[in-house]
């Protein structure tokens, strides 16, 4: 896992090159920002149950035949799955988003989980609506435009943190479809 303080050392070493330039004006900007980045996290974390079960319960709302009898979400084991691997999920995309880099996320929780859930049968269409439903939900809260949940933040302009924490859910997405 690198954070962005690894990655771009690793960058400068590979190049045989002192950390310089962008990548010094990258990191500056990366600790200006770090208050923001902390209360961006910080609202994903705080609301990650109501994250997730929104999410699942949008999904088989669009599908009600997920809980139907045969259905992948019908049984309290296969509802209580459903909601790990969400937790899962956006436990992973909150670290990227700490660390600013996607390698943890991409190591730890996206690697074979495409081939696991054809395994197990998860139909993508229905995973994928559950990821993008957590995304919007996720970006609501950092923009501090969900309804009825607004904190405290550190004042600025969150925009650029929104699209950060959208590609992490956009590379779940692709990774599960």
């Amino acid at each position: 896992m690198l954070d962005a303080f690894s990655r771009v050392v690793v960058n400068s070493d590979a190049k045989a090159a002192y950390v310089g330039g962008s990548d010094l004006e990258d990191l500056k900007k990366f600790i200006a920002d770090g208050n923001k980045r902390l209360d961006a996290v910080n609202s994903i974390v705080s609301n990650a149950s109501c994250i997730v079960s929104d999410a699942v319960s949008g999904m088989i709302c669009e599908n009600p035949g997920l809980i139907a009898p045969g259905g992948n979400c019908y049984t309290n084991r296969r509802m209580a799955a459903c909601l790990r691997d969400g937790e899962i999920i956006l436990r992973y995309v909150s670290y990227a988003l700490l660390a600013g880099d996607s390698s943890v996320l991409e190591d730890r929780c996206l690697n074979g989980l495409k081939e696991t859930y054809i395994a197990l049968g998860v139909p993508a269409n229905s995973s994928v609506r559950s990821v993008a439903i957590m995304k919007a939900a996720s970006v609501a809260f950092i923009n501090n435009t969900a309804s009825e949940r607004k904190i405290e933040i550190a004042s600025g302009d969150c925009s650029a943190l929104a699209a950060e924490v959208s590609s992490y859910f956009e590379k779940v997405s692709s990774s599960i479809s």
